[in-house]
């Protein structure tokens, strides 16, 4: 008759447990997996294939009894860990929507709002678009598959050891807020500039002929070039968003 401890379930679940907690938190918060369309099943399986796959590479784990306050000190820790890396993620595709955002309020598309079913509020043309963009783009480049890697270098950089304020106060994820405008104002930044061109040439004319009507053909023009802005940076928004997301990243590894 086969017989076994409590002892022993715990040394055999706890070096797949707590990577398991980790990953499944990232998963919750990561765009694309994240989403709401993802069933939550394949995100719980996801998330115990990569921590059954990563548990020969990382620390071994403390064996603690799952009853004890040390063990909810575990979850937590792992928890904040996990929404962390996603939460970086986040920001780099907040920082691209914030972009189109910009865009489309120098191209007077603003007003083309509508609402947005996945993140429950208003969302505009342009900033749509930019955020569709760069989801494909994520995954063309094997952003996931790199995420992944992060959050298993993460297991060794940041083990369980049942300090999550110590990973707090080291990464501080709580100014990160700031680089959505900066990311976003980054990429923006040429769209801006040739549409404040155009804006400046309208001006001109408008003082210059004030028989015409600027408000009547401006528009037009603005919308054209802003379009056609879009056409020629939108193949260069790889470069920008590849570093903002490894900058990020780099904190956890």
């Amino acid at each position: 008759m086969i017989t076994f401890n409590e002892a022993q379930i715990l040394a055999w679940i706890t070096p797949v447990l707590w990577p398991f907690i980790r990953v499944l938190a990232l998963f919750t918060v990561l765009p694309v997996l994240g989403q709401r369309n993802v069933p939550a099943r394949v995100r719980v399986g996801l998330a115990f294939f990569v921590a059954y796959a990563a548990q020969a590479s990382v620390p071994e784990s403390p064996v603690v009894p799952l009853d004890s306050a040390l063990a909810a000190i575990l979850v937590v820790q792992q928890v904040v860990i996990g929404l962390s890396i996603g939460f970086a993620v986040r920001i780099v595709f907040a920082a691209v929507e914030f972009a189109g955002e910009v865009v489309g309020l120098q191209m007077g598309l603003n007003f083309a709002a509508f609402f947005d079913p996945i993140s429950a509020s208003q969302s505009t043309a342009t900033a749509r678009l930019f955020g569709t963009m760069v989801a494909f783009l994520f995954v063309v480049i094997n952003g996931h598959l790199t995420v992944i890697a992060v959050v298993v270098q993460s297991l060794m950089t940041f083990p369980v050891d049942g300090h999550p304020m110590a990973f707090l106060t080291e990464v501080k994820p709580y100014v990160w807020g700031a680089q959505i405008f900066e990311f976003g104002l980054w990429i923006a930044l040429p769209l801006v500039s040739m549409l404040l061109f155009v804006n400046l040439v309208m001006g001109v004319i408008g003082r210059v002929a004030p028989q015409v009507n600027i408000f009547g053909i401006g528009f037009p023009i603005t919308l054209g070039v802003g379009l056609m802005g879009l056409v020629f940076t939108l193949p260069l928004m790889q470069a920008p968003f590849v570093m903002a997301l490894e900058r990020l990243l780099k904190l956890f590894q």
